[in-house]
């Protein structure tokens, strides 16, 4: 067997294994986001305003909600706290904040929220409308959120771009790059 179609039928095995592996990823989300009604039905906790109930580096699980009717309100220290929201932050919306919903009022039809993260010592500044949720809190894992704050923080970067281009070559190429001590397998007996 010629050495050109071995790396040809290994790189379509590679290929293929990643094809699924990608499709599976895609499936996945795709599956939670219908599940949750979200777009964001997994999170990374990006600070500590909310300890000690959800910590840096926690990942949360959020579920869309409909209307703000659907949110519980309350301090942290109530005999029933409101519920932990995700949302649009209103001065910049391309920011999600993870606070509780301490109090809200309809006014024409639209819910308003007020809201504050557990270790914050005064309520949030800004008047949050209905509009501007992802959902409510409904679960969480700690530590596993820092795998997602790590690539976002380091990995999309130009020089993490590098790293992830490199490692992908080095394994797809790990059988054909000659090192001390590596027996061929045409070597063996």
């Amino acid at each position: 067997m010629k050495l050109s179609e071995i790396l040809k039928r290994e790189y379509v095995k590679t290929a293929i294994l990643l094809a699924v592996v990608v499709v599976s990823v895609f499936a996945f989300w795709i599956g939670l986001t219908t599940a949750l009604k979200t777009e964001y039905p997994m999170l990374a906790v990006a600070s500590g305003s909310m300890e000690p109930t959800l910590y840096k580096g926690d990942l949360i699980m959020v579920q869309g909600v409909s209307t703000g009717y659907d949110i519980k309100v309350g301090p942290k220290d109530s005999a029933e706290p409101g519920d932990i929201i995700v949302f649009h932050r209103p001065t910049d919306p391309s920011e999600l904040i993870v606070h509780r919903a301490i109090d809200k009022e309809l006014r024409g039809g639209t819910w308003f929220f007020q809201t504050k993260g557990d270790a914050n010592f005064s309520p949030d500044s800004w008047e949050l409308a209905e509009d501007h949720l992802v959902g409510k809190v409904v679960g969480h894992v700690s530590h596993i959120g820092y795998i997602p704050l790590f690539l976002r923080e380091f990995l999309w970067t130009p020089i993490g771009m590098i790293l992830i281009v490199a490692l992908l070559l080095l394994f797809l190429f790990y059988d054909y790059i000659p090192l001390p001590g590596k027996k061929d397998q045409q070597d063996a007996p």
